[in-house]
């Protein structure tokens, strides 16, 4: 039996969970309120507060540190193909260096600090958001200065792709999927055999726009905004990146709460929350051009994936392009634990950054 310890943090939370072979034994979400994060500068300060909270769960739960093997979430440093990393020096160090910060960064870096604790124990990472498997047309923009990127649910949308392989019956291999994450961000992406040749920057700008992100913008106007004067660059950086799209349209992001509006006859809610769908809608239809139109499969994902009023009304205008089948939430935890164990079982080779 090997017993791995998995790491995630996000924006507003630490995830972790303790898992032996592929079982969890459990899992736990540790909130960080506003107050507990506004006292950091950048997001790299966050790291000992939040390595110290995973430390204190597992003593909170006499777990003590015997673990096999240590699995953080990947951070967002360069892009890198899919798979299974040992983390070492160099990611450390590209990661504190990283120009796009996000929580996950944090993932790697706790994940080694940990397993530095426990003689020959490794750490891991799988499929960071910045895996990049795109064919060479889709990183060719309008403006030979600005390429595409592409950041996104790779996690997810590789486990998610995976566990529907196997409820058909096949590999991811041979099959053409779009799979779309809908959470705080969303992310869109062409698989083509098992790699996923064309996907959005869901966290830089691109895309439909989402409960906490602008998604893609006019050009002109953004660049007229970027010079009026009215606004500082982390202003702006945070009108395009977590203070956007529903929360800026609706003052929440919190789609529970949208929906109640809805229900109690706020249209201005409505037509927002249709006009998110409806650009969530074209963008999965858009990636059914980049697979020719041979598409086996649409699969629904992330945190909205569990609301009803959504999938319904994003399955009516998508579903004459394939299937839909929906896998709501995100097992990201799952996801790093069963990385990892394929690492340590010897069924996968982890890979040297």
């Amino acid at each position: 039996m090997h017993k791995i310890l998995a790491i995630n943090p996000g924006s507003t939370s630490t995830k972790i969970s303790v898992a032996h072979d592929d079982q969890l034994v459990f899992v736990e979400d540790i909130p960080h309120s506003r107050e507990q994060l506004s006292q950091f500068d950048k997001i790299s300060d966050q790291f000992e507060f939040r390595k110290q909270l995973v430390l204190d769960e597992l003593k909170r739960r006499d777990m003590p540190l015997d673990f096999d093997a240590v699995v953080g979430r990947g951070g967002l440093a360069k892009p890198v193909e899919s798979g299974v990393y040992l983390i070492n020096d160099k990611m450390i160090s590209d990661q504190k260096r990283a120009t796009t910060q996000h929580a996950c960064d944090l993932g790697c870096i706790i994940a080694y600090e940990i397993a530095q604790m426990m003689p020959g124990c490794p750490s891991f990472t799988a499929d960071p958001g910045v895996v990049d498997e795109m064919a060479p047309e889709a990183h060719v923009s309008g403006s030979p200065l600005l390429p595409r990127i592409c950041i996104w649910h790779a996690l997810n949308q590789k486990a998610i792709a995976r566990r529907y392989a196997s409820d058909a019956g096949t590999d991811y291999e041979r099959l053409n999927l779009i799979v779309c994450h809908l959470g705080g961000g969303i992310s869109i992406a062409a698989h083509e055999q098992g790699r996923a040749v064309d996907a959005n920057n869901a966290l830089g700008g691109e895309g439909p726009f989402t409960p906490e992100r602008a998604g893609s913008l006019p050009a002109t106007a953004l660049i007229r905004l970027c010079f009026s004067g009215k606004y500082t660059e982390d202003e702006l950086r945070r009108r395009v990146c977590g203070q956007a799209g529903l929360i800026a349209h609706l003052g929440t992001n919190d789609m529970r709460e949208i929906l109640r509006r809805i229900d109690e006859g706020d249209s201005h809610a409505e037509a927002v929350v249709s006009a998110m769908i409806w650009h969530v809608a074209k963008a999965i239809a858009a990636e059914g051009a980049v697979l020719c139109g041979k598409v086996d499969a649409i699969l629904l994902t992330g945190g909205l994936a569990h609301s009803d009023y959504i999938v319904s009304r994003l399955r009516r205008r998508i579903e004459y392009l394939a299937p839909v089948h929906v896998y709501p939430g995100q097992d990201e935890m799952k996801a790093l634990t069963e990385n990892a164990l394929a690492v340590l079982r010897g069924e996968r080779e982890a890979k040297l950054y």
